[in-house]
């Protein structure tokens, strides 16, 4: 039979077996929501998906600045979809049964501060200041390393004016690579 090869089957198999596996090892990780755990930091995905819904219901016009390696373009836009706009500070949250003991925290009357303990966690710090319960700004410090890249992101939030992604990232054999995006909402 000329589809019939052992090595096709066996490769068949490897593969099958590889995404068998990558499929459970991902199934076993419960969102916090999911398994009734208890949050032990700032509840960061909630907070932005709350306000990601807020945004979306006043659709602001934004002033959105985009530079990419020193070359800037600036538009007046409306956001369609304020939690993909926002979805490196959702990724952001740390709020993970496994990293339960994995940051420091700081507080006092006015903010609080998340500090990794160990350089393997992708996100390093986190910043939010507050007035009573209300936030007024928040700071996300993420930075990831492997063999073929390293990424630096900071990511600043002011609910009500303005949001900030800055990205700086080597990536080998293809150089450097720097990019900022500013939302300005319009004052209320």
């Amino acid at each position: 039979m000329y589809w019939f090869n052992p090595k096709n089957i066996r490769k068949a198999a490897l593969s099958g077996g590889f995404l068998l596996l990558i499929t459970f090892v991902f199934s076993c990780r419960p969102d916090n929501r999911q398994s009734g755990a208890k949050m032990v930091y700032f509840d960061l995905k909630a907070f932005f998906r709350a306000d990601s819904s807020r945004l979306a219901g006043l659709n602001p016009a934004v002033v959105k600045t985009v530079t990419h390696n020193g070359v800037t373009e600036t538009k007046t836009v409306h956001i369609g979809n304020w939690s993909q706009e926002l979805n490196l500070f959702i990724q952001s949250d740390i709020n993970r049964p496994a990293w339960k003991n994995s940051y420091s925290v700081s507080t006092s009357d006015s903010a609080i501060i998340y500090k990794a303990l160990t350089p393997e966690l992708k996100t390093r710090r986190i910043i939010i200041k507050k007035a009573g319960e209300k936030v007024q700004w928040v700071l996300i410090y993420n930075h990831t390393k492997n063999l073929l890249y390293e990424t630096n992101e900071k990511l600043s939030y002011f609910p009500d004016s303005l949001y900030q992604i800055e990205k700086s990232q080597h990536v080998k054999l293809m150089g450097r690579n720097d990019y900022k995006v500013q939302g300005t909402l319009p004052k209320r």
